[in-house]
């Protein structure tokens, strides 16, 4: 069993779809997941009404085809609302059953909230109280530790969401061997996830049949960083198990995120040019793309992750989808800080590997922009 606190899109396009796929694949199965809404009960409710299944519109184009195929989702069990069935959820956390804990709250459920400064025995309020209290309820009933497998966007989630538990611990006057078994014997697992899930497809047989109906793309990756060989997903072929998953990270930030910034930088203005696949349609914008990418990016990221070229080029197939609509508007929120992040560290890295000026990099960052990235880096 899996209990998964959050009731979105992604997990349902991507975690729970993955469960699904694993639970016909493998011989010994997950079991059902049971998800936990926080914030209203309608997508709780929703779930309930359909027995937890749905289905996803895989769209897209991938290693020169358009995809477009769905898939009936079984994986999910239940869903329970933590405000009303709170007393539920405590009860799945002692159930022998429970393999794997995922979560999905954005980034600001990971913060912890005053009104849980002291323990009252009502609901707590932040995600990680939440999880401190299930976990106590589990250790206390002598059931083994779950694997915890945050997917939020956040660097090092599981050691992020690790330390904000200790530190409700702490607040609450934990016992020291809650905090061991914490430590010690849960196994926090720091993923990254990938694959873009707009929500409902714009076009499909099924919209008003199935309310729960989403679209994703065909890329799907999902790195969890353990060495462990008996962890449950690791039989996945879009679940890559690494010791160390900064490379994978690295990779992404650098080539995907990298590419959409530069986009940015380059294309907004351009007349009839608004979303990601325009500047994939532009006779000028494309081969600048390519050249940008396998010339000046991928050659700074050789020997430091894995196929750095091919996932460049996934990267040229997930631009060109036909179902999304990315607009560039959106993409350029922060622009000035993502590209500090995304661009600015494959300048400076170009220019001291090869000892000369990467021509795209240099024209779109301009020098004043490369000698505050070297100051910023060293």
């Amino acid at each position: 069993m899996i209990l998964q606190f959050g009731a979105g899109n992604f997990l349902r396009a991507f975690a729970d779809l993955i469960v699904h796929q694993l639970n016909l694949i493998t011989k010994d199965s997950l079991g059902d997941i049971v998800v936990v809404q926080s914030t209203g009960k309608e997508r709780a409710d929703a779930i309930n009404a359909a027995n937890g299944n749905y289905h996803v519109a895989i769209q897209g184009f991938q290693d020169g085809n358009t995809i477009d195929e769905t898939i009936e989702v079984t994986s999910i069990g239940r869903a329970l609302h933590a405000g009303s069935q709170w007393s539920k959820v405590l009860e799945m956390g002692r159930d022998p059953e429970l393999q794997i804990v995922f979560s999905n709250t954005t980034e600001a459920g990971f913060t912890l909230d005053p009104a849980d400064a002291t323990y009252n025995g009502a609901v707590p309020g932040s995600f990680p109280a939440k999880l401190l209290e299930v976990l106590t309820e589990r250790m206390q009933a002598g059931q083994p530790a779950p694997w915890i497998v945050p997917c939020e966007l956040i660097e090092s989630n599981a050691d992020r969401l690790r330390e904000l538990v200790l530190e409700q611990a702490t607040f609450w006057n934990a016992s020291e061997d809650l905090k061991l078994w914490l430590t010690n014997e849960c196994r926090w697992v720091n993923t990254l996830v990938d694959r873009i899930v707009p929500g409902p497809p714009k076009d499909h047989k099924l919209l008003g049949i199935d309310p729960l109906l989403l679209s994703a793309e065909p890329f799907c990756f999902w790195a969890v960083e353990t060495d462990d060989s008996n962890f449950p997903l690791a039989h996945h072929p879009e679940v890559v198990a690494a010791p160390d998953i900064t490379s994978y990270t690295l990779r992404k930030v650098r080539i995907l995120n990298g590419a959409h910034s530069a986009l940015v930088s380059r294309a907004i203005g351009t007349p009839e040019v608004e979303t990601v696949r325009d500047c994939l349609d532009h006779p000028e914008l494309r081969p600048w793309l390519e050249k940008l990418l396998f010339e000046e990016i991928v050659p700074v990221l050789e020997g430091r992750c894995d196929d750095p070229a091919g996932f460049a080029r996934a990267t040229l197939d997930r631009f060109r989808n036909p179902f999304l609509e990315h607009q560039l508007s959106a993409i350029a929120l922060n622009h000035e800080s993502k590209v500090a992040i995304r661009l600015q560290p494959t300048l400076k890295e170009f220019r001291e590997r090869f000892n000369k000026e990467p021509p795209l990099l240099g024209e779109l960052l301009g020098p004043a922009c490369a000698s505050q990235t070297s100051s910023k880096m060293e």
